[in-house]
């Protein structure tokens, strides 16, 4: 049977707490009975925490004294990275582990020297990161705990999935990795149902279940390239080929993933792209620092044109109209000449 591990931490923190505390007390405080938190003092002495045991019917627990378990060290490049991890897992469209993050917090604070968590409680109150959330979140936790226990062990699992059509369907996946995106949680995997390669939305999940069968998942399998791939060549209505005049990580820096394909191409980067609105590609284009060149399509080029043209019409001065004129010249009126104000 598999132990509450949570629940014997729990003791383990509430001894900690206290210098003693009854059966009873201790059992209410964990939500279990008296037989049950037996079993989980016994758990504890097995992972050689010293625990005093007193009978009777006015018996009760406490820690051997003097006994205190190491302290929790931390560099302070630790402590930034673990205060952005929990600042981060509220903004990932998880809400149910909300009261988790907090706890988790709680404790990293308790065993933290003064100045650590001086740190921590000013990253929590002051900064913000900007990771959209899904809009549905519930039901990720579970799904996404199960999916990557089932990738890292590589166990199938069957899942009741709805697509954006609202149709359903039950289908067998061999998960092989899940990624964060667009402010969507996907799981990529083998389908069975499909017979290749498909990605999955968590929100879409309505049941998923490991079904006990081993499979074998790719080495290094990539899950977030994956779907960077499969959003940049899915089939569109126009073949667009671009070459940038930059190198590869700033035309990637400055250009979304998805966009397209980079590769180094006669000294800078050749975009291969697939789209449905040329005037919304244009756009992309019209944004970034360095020069291009349209390979193709043609159409793609008048598009440019059209929003370049576009863009020199609203810098043109507000008062011309089809082009630039000398302003006209205005009159200076003539002075009036006012009685004075008596004295």
């Amino acid at each position: 049977m598999e132990r509450p591990t949570s629940r014997v931490l729990a003791v383990l923190e509430l001894l900690q707490s206290h210098k003693r505390l009854s059966g009873s007390a201790l059992a209410k405080a964990v939500g279990v009975d008296g037989r049950t938190l037996r079993r989980y003092i016994t758990i504890l002495e097995e992972l050689g925490i010293p625990i005093t045991t007193d009978r009777g019917r006015h018996g009760g627990y406490s820690l051997v004294p003097g006994f205190k378990l190491p302290p929790m060290m931390f560099t302070g490049d630790e402590a930034l990275a673990l205060s952005l991890g929990l600042l981060a897992a509220r903004s990932l469209g998880l809400e149910d582990l909300s009261p988790a993050v907090t706890s988790a917090q709680a404790k990293l604070e308790r065993v933290m020297p003064a100045n650590l968590k001086r740190r921590v409680r000013a990253m929590d109150e002051t900064v913000s990161l900007d990771v959209s959330r899904s809009e549905d979140p519930r039901g990720f936790n579970r799904a996404l705990d199960v999916l990557s226990i089932a990738a890292q062990s590589g166990e199938r699992v069957h899942l009741r999935y709805v697509t954006a059509e609202e149709d359903a369907s039950e289908r067998d996946v061999d998960p092989y990795g899940l990624a964060y995106r667009s402010s969507r949680w996907y799981v990529v995997g083998y389908c069975h149902l499909r017979k290749d390669l498909r990605s999955f939305r968590l929100d879409r999940i309505e049941d998923v279940r490991a079904l006990g069968i081993a499979f074998t998942r790719p080495p290094g399998f990539d899950a977030l390239g994956h779907l960077v791939f499969s959003a940049a060549t899915m089939p569109r209505r126009h073949t667009i080929e671009v070459w940038l005049d930059t190198d590869l990580k700033t035309a990637r820096g400055e250009l979304r993933d998805t966009l397209g394909l980079f590769e180094p191409a006669n000294g800078g980067v050749a975009l291969f792209a697939q789209a449905d609105d040329l005037d919304w590609f244009a756009r992309q284009l019209a944004r970034v620092p360095f020069a291009f060149e349209v390979k193709g399509p043609a159409t793609l080029r008048e598009a440019v044109k059209r929003w370049g043209a576009r863009l020199q019409r609203s810098a043109a001065p507000a008062n011309s109209a089809g082009g630039s004129r000398a302003p006209s010249k205005r009159r200076r009126p003539r002075e009036r000449t006012r009685p004075k104000a008596a004295d």
